[in-house]
């Protein structure tokens, strides 16, 4: 069962990880104003590094659980 694997649900947390920072990112973009103009680059500039992250580690999960 997907749930049990520690490596699914590592990838899983990564993902919400991802759709966190976004979520702030496109909050704080819509809401404007002295957050967005301070940090909306550093914190797209996490997303990228986190999602990069998230996708290697779906792309390792994919690869091990095909047998590869």
């Amino acid at each position: 069962m997907l749930l049990q694997d520690p490596l699914f649900i590592v990838v899983a947390i990564a993902c919400l990880v991802v759709l966190g920072i976004l979520l702030t990112g496109i909050g704080g973009f819509a809401k404007g104003g002295d957050f967005n103009r301070k940090h909306a680059n550093r914190i797209m500039r996490y997303r990228i590094y986190a999602q990069f992250v998230a996708v290697v580690l779906l792309l390792l999960f994919v690869l091990i659980r095909r047998g590869g």
